[in-house]
């Protein structure tokens, strides 16, 4: 793989699968396309519905039209060919077992800027020529050859309406005869999102599956029927590799430790890396306890993860954290948490919802959040904090927090627009108006897959703007810390530049944190212990010795 705007490549490589015989690679680069010099030029013209970077150092797949294809590379001579072209991309490939043709997957439909209609293809190595193995309108995603050639799996949904980033519906595994024939679901017994299919050489697919906060690992035979348990504990599965004798190594995060790896044979289970001993050593860590309570509505029973504080004791009151994950369709579960961690280390409490919308819970509660976003999803979180509060005394409900990172940072910005209950607000990349998001963000066709239409269309656009927390920031008394990538392409750091001003306007005490070269998500390390540090001192700044009345700070 190559990178940098200097290479013959510009770009960076990605996707990167090795012939049968070792003797090339292929993988996945951009390469500029033919407007390619006035998109990036002076002045920029633009004519792709897609055309914001997708990557915080400025390498581009949209703005400079450059597109992903597939290249093959000579392992001994290092020569590179350019396998495919045209105006689309290709991603997510693998070399077939006999060496002849290699999987990808590629949206060639008219507007091949839509996220929501990847299909499968196969690209021949000797002549270039392409084959199409699915005609869908929904999502193919990461094919895999079986041993034999003669069948692919894969992760695909059903829907027409799904997006590669995010989308409510849960993917399965599927099967697809090689030739392009007999295209079936065998991951239907799990009601749960699965991912990553891998073939064993027995035949059998592996897959991981989100259950309950968890991600467990699972072996399914070809015919179908009910998946069999490889691993299924507390905590979350990582990468895994199936070995000729069916032994399976993993990585694991449990609860008390973060990701190690795992081999697990007909005799047992092995840990074989220790690689936290050093980290962890001498340091108590806090328990997570798993919390259900009823929604407002009565729909759903709904799931939490409460990470109790070190220094507990039978009289002591703790403050209390609620951090939210995003996605929405996303989850929290019991698997190490080390900011969870951190903060018990201060003697907080961290409470994470599950709220509807949230995977693990099955489909129906997954599409729970359908054009409802700062909703009833938001009422989960507050319900499961008051659950928390009524069977957890020592919680100190006059020392309670607010945070989340992208869609946790809108709902923690729409959260305190709806109460004042929390002394301390802390929203990290996250929306405060839908509308302008919407047309900011590089992939402009989220809000058309959360709410079944685009903005414009019906009255949406009222409810969007509704359903923004800029829209009721008069409300706000909650003192705020925005933080916020500024190279974010996911969430443009305009959405917190209007939430800061608004807050300011309103009188209450903001604070706007920016950090440079970061894009959706903060990378560098120095940028993730700040992130911390800031969090712990803003944290201890509005929470007050237990007992003491907080006075709004908001001005008059």
């Amino acid at each position: 793989a190559m990178k940098g705007t200097n290479s013959p490549l510009p770009g960076q490589g990605e996707s990167v699968t090795w012939s049968p015989d070792s003797k090339q690679i292929a993988f996945v680069s951009s390469t500029p396309g033919p407007e390619t010099a006035e998109a990036g030029g002076d002045p920029m013209v633009i004519t792709r519905y897609l055309y914001k970077p997708t990557a915080g150092e400025g390498l581009t797949h949209f703005n400079d039209n450059r597109r992903l294809h597939i290249f093959i590379v000579d392992a001994s001579t290092r020569q590179v060919r350019q396998a495919t072209d045209g105006s689309y991309d290709e991603h997510s490939i693998d070399w077939s077992p006999d060496g002849k043709e290699i999987l990808f997957a590629s949206n060639r439909e008219p507007n091949s800027d839509e996220f929501f209609n990847y299909d499968l293809f196969a690209l021949k190595v000797a002549d270039g020529s392409v084959r199409r193995l699915t005609a869908t309108e929904s999502c193919e995603y990461a094919p895999r050859w079986s041993p034999d050639g003669a069948t692919i799996a894969y992760s695909g949904t059903k829907r027409g309406l799904t997006d590669r980033e995010t989308t409510m519906e849960d993917t399965h595994v599927w099967l697809v005869n090689a030739d392009g024939s007999d295209r079936r679901e065998i991951g239907a017994a799990i009601d749960n999102r699965q991912s990553h299919p891998t073939w064993g050489n027995d035949g059998a697919v592996y897959f991981t599956a989100q259950e309950r906060g968890s991600v467990n690992l699972y072996r399914l035979r070809v015919s179908g029927g009910t998946p069999e348990i490889v691993v299924h504990e507390p905590g979350a599965v990582g990468s895994w590799s199936v070995g000729k004798d069916g032994v399976v190594v993993y990585s694991y995060a449990s609860p008390r430790d973060m990701a190690e790896i795992y081999l697990k044979s007909a005799t047992g289970t092995q840990q074989l890396t220790d690689l936290n001993t050093e980290a962890l050593r001498g340091k108590a860590l806090a328990q997570v306890e798993p919390l259900w309570f009823t929604s407002n509505d009565n729909r759903f029973e709904v799931e939490a993860f409460l990470t109790k504080p070190l220094g507990l004791t039978a009289d002591s009151k703790h403050p209390l954290i609620v951090n939210i994950h995003g996605g929405p369709h996303g989850q929290n579960g019991p698997a190490f948490n080390f900011e969870a961690q951190v903060y018990a280390g201060q003697g907080w409490a961290t409470l994470n919802v599950n709220y509807r919308g949230s995977t693990g819970y099955g489909q129906k509660f997954a599409d729970a959040v359908f054009a409802d976003q700062d909703g009833n999803e938001g009422q989960d979180v507050l319900y499961g904090v008051s659950a928390a509060v009524r069977r957890n005394l020592w919680i100190d409900r006059d020392r309670m927090g607010i945070e989340g990172v992208s869609y946790g940072g809108q709902l923690s910005d729409w959260l305190i627009t709806q109460t004042n209950e929390f002394k301390a607000a802390i929203p990290i990349a996250g929306i405060s108006n839908l509308i302008s998001y919407n047309y900011m963000t590089y992939y402009n066709q989220y809000e058309e897959m959360e709410f079944g239409q685009f903005l414009h269309q019906g009255n949406l656009m009222d409810t969007a703007w509704e359903r923004s927390a800029l829209k009721h920031v008069a409300n706000v008394r909650t003192p705020t810390m925005l933080m916020h990538g500024e190279n974010d392409p996911d969430v443009p750091i305009a959405e917190a530049e209007q939430y800061y001003i608004a807050l300011k306007d309103v009188g209450v005490e903001t604070v706007f944190v920016r950090y440079p070269r970061e894009g959706h998500g903060l990378a560098e390390t120095k940028h993730q212990v700040d992130r911390l540090d800031r969090s712990i001192a803003w944290y201890e700044k509005h929470f007050p010795p237990a007992g003491t009345e907080v006075k709004t700070n908001v001005q008059p």
